[in-house]
């Protein structure tokens, strides 16, 4: 039988007390960087409802140009991809306005379109923002072309 020799073998790998101090590191810039990209998607959201209103805005306008009134209240924006009711209407419209259904806000609620709009305007067209309410501030605060003050 062969006696083994005591060699030393050098084993390489990462200790316990290394893998920690990994981990605290990665953990700690997590915390630094993580608010920052949540804080940015907050302001995305607000730009892309901010996008969404224009596109419909110029959706209805192009209906106005066609049909020679606004939506109703009643009508909404549903309108801009299925004919009115209206028979005059009806021959008028030159539809669908949206390539696609009348998308949610970003925050999931649906756009609110009104009759009339604050300042002069024809319109109202609006998201609640983040909180779903009327009013607020930052995310939570109305977005769009807004009605009279009630």
């Amino acid at each position: 039988m062969k006696l083994m020799k005591n060699s030393s073998h050098s084993y390489r790998g990462f200790t316990l007390i290394e893998m920690l101090v990994v981990l605290v590191i990665i953990g700690m810039l997590a915390g630094l960087v993580g608010p920052k990209l949540f804080g940015r998607v907050d302001s995305s959201k607000v730009k892309t409802a901010e996008i969404q209103i224009k596109m419909f805005k110029g959706s209805i306008e192009t209906f106005r140009l066609d049909v020679g009134r606004l939506p109703t209240q009643a009508e909404g924006l549903a309108v801009l991809n299925q004919a009115p009711t209206d028979e005059m209407a009806r021959t008028r419209w030159r539809g669908p306005y949206l390539d696609q259904d009348v998308p949610l806000d970003p925050w999931g609620n649906h756009y609110l379109y009104s009759l009339p709009g604050a300042n002069g305007q024809p319109f109202a067209l609006y998201s609640l923002g983040a909180d779903g309410k009327r009013g607020g501030e930052g995310t939570d605060a109305d977005i769009g072309l807004l009605p009279p003050s009630q």
